[in-house]
């Protein structure tokens, strides 16, 4: 049976949500090559702004006739955007993780934020379902997809480089995030980009 048939999806899936180290410990090993990790990550990005605009286009049509439509993003400019924000993740958890004395191979790095985006997208077509039929409902699913989202990725950065302590990988994303959103807003302020008021 194929690695890509829903049933052996669901099932990774379920054993990631119950044991993330072993599950993505499974994957790794099943040593999948670089040009297929990469068009697998950008699969998943169509997928996810496929997910994405399906939901806005029947959340907008929801809305009362005269009220204000939301702006979004055009689907190629979000996916751009995406993909570009997953690609620099990928050489981050890379790089990062090697200097903190990490062993992961680069592959497993593409693999990691394939997969993590992956169970994000699912989580998303569980939450616009939820919108549709228990709206309140939505809102507990995206707290939890914030959590699980960090809980993934902090599980698999420690699989992928054989570090023990996760309280020092999460603090390793976290100092991270606040260091890239720090340099972007530092870049867009050069441009002359500035936060609409």
């Amino acid at each position: 049976m194929s690695l890509l048939s829903i049933p052996n999806l669901a099932g990774l899936v379920r054993d990631t949500l119950r044991a993330p180290r072993p599950t993505f410990a499974r994957l790794m090993a099943l040593k999948i090559d670089r040009v297929t990790l990469w068009q697998t990550l950008l699969l998943v990005v169509v997928l996810s702004i496929f997910v994405g605009e399906v939901s806005n286009l029947v959340l907008v049509a929801m809305l009362p006739a005269d009220g204000a439509r939301p702006l979004l993003l055009t689907p190629l400019t979000l996916g751009l955007i995406q993909m570009a924000i997953l690609v620099v993740s990928v050489f981050l958890i890379d790089w990062i993780g090697r200097s903190f004395g990490g062993k992961g191979r680069f592959p497993d790095a593409i693999l990691a934020v394939a997969w993590v985006q992956f169970i994000m997208m699912c989580l998303q077509i569980l939450q616009f379902v939820a919108m549709l039929l228990v709206p309140p409902l939505a809102g507990l699913i995206l707290l939890a997809g914030m959590v699980l989202f960090f809980w993934l990725l902090t599980n698999f950065i420690a699989e992928l480089h054989g570090f023990d302590n996760l309280g020092k990988v999460f603090g390793m994303i976290v100092m991270v995030l606040i260091g890239v959103a720090l340099g972007l807003s530092f870049l867009l302020t050069l441009v002359g980009v500035t936060v609409p008021r």
